[in-house]
């Protein structure tokens, strides 16, 4: 694994579009050629419904991972998109925490995993839980940078303040290498006045750290992950599925221009 491209989609707000933006993203990288893994890090599990592993086939998942010593390829699994593959959640994941806790080294077992994991990937995406708890931590231990979605409504800047402090935290104390790839924008509604001052608010006080690319407010993008499908598979031609191709092209080409 490339460690310049393990990519931590946090916010500690729910309903931003945190997993869809994993879903769809890790998607639109692999329609790309590009070899991708999705950690889903939170209990909900919805990245992996999302993609298409039913519950009843995770039969192994990061809870093991973290909390047995399972190893990373063990726990793999396909999905119907080329070049795509998720590490699944699991309900009892809500208990990792505990189980972890006082466990040596506890902030860097995911790190330790992803590190001795003998597949190869170009990008590994991990969509974390909607809060900034000890699961959270361990994937900006094991993260090179981090996304954040912000969503294109009343309060969207709300709290960001306090991520964005606890992602320079996680930088100072258990990883120095993590960077910023930016603030990306989601539930963009062009028929709504608001959408367009939030995004105008965002860009003033972040500049440059937010993605050129908005993700717009869109129905196949909502319907795509009760059929369990990315939105590029779902609806290729839907403004959604175009919205994540070029945040993809954008991502890629970041890095790129970073070395």
């Amino acid at each position: 694994m490339n460690p310049d491209r393990i990519i931590a989609i946090v916010n500690q707000k729910g309903g931003v579009g945190k997993t869809t933006t994993s879903i769809n993203l890790a998607a639109a990288l692999a329609a790309k050629d590009l070899r991708v893994l999705l950690i889903d890090m939170d209990p909900q599990g919805n990245a992996s419904t999302g993609l298409g592993i039913p519950r009843a086939e995770r039969e192994h998942t990061i809870y093991n991972v973290l909390t047995e010593g399972l190893g990373v390829d063990d726990a793999i699994k396909p999905t119907e998109v080329p070049n795509l593959f998720v590490l699944p959640s699991h309900v009892d994941l809500s208990a990792a925490e505990m189980e972890i806790g006082h466990a040596d080294g506890r902030t860097r077992i995911l790190r330790d995993a992803i590190t001795a994991a003998q597949s190869k990937f170009d990008y590994v995406m991990i969509d974390c839980p909607p809060s900034l708890n000890l699961l959270t931590v361990n994937a900006l231990s094991a993260a090179r940078s981090v996304i954040v979605p912000l969503q294109c409504e009343f309060f969207a800047l709300e709290g960001l303040s306090q991520l964005l402090q606890t992602v320079e935290l996680a930088k100072s104390s258990i990883n120095p290498a993590l960077a910023i790839d930016g603030v990306m924008l989601t539930m963009f509604d062009r028929r709504n006045r608001l959408s367009a001052q939030v995004a105008e608010d965002v860009r003033k006080h972040l500049g440059r750290a937010v993605f050129e690319t908005i993700i717009p407010r869109n129905v196949r993008i909502a319907e795509s992950p009760s059929f369990g499908q990315p939105v590029i598979t779902y609806a290729p031609n839907s403004k959604g599925a175009k919205a994540y191709l070029a945040l993809a092209d954008e991502l890629v080409k970041k890095h790129r221009n970073r070395k």
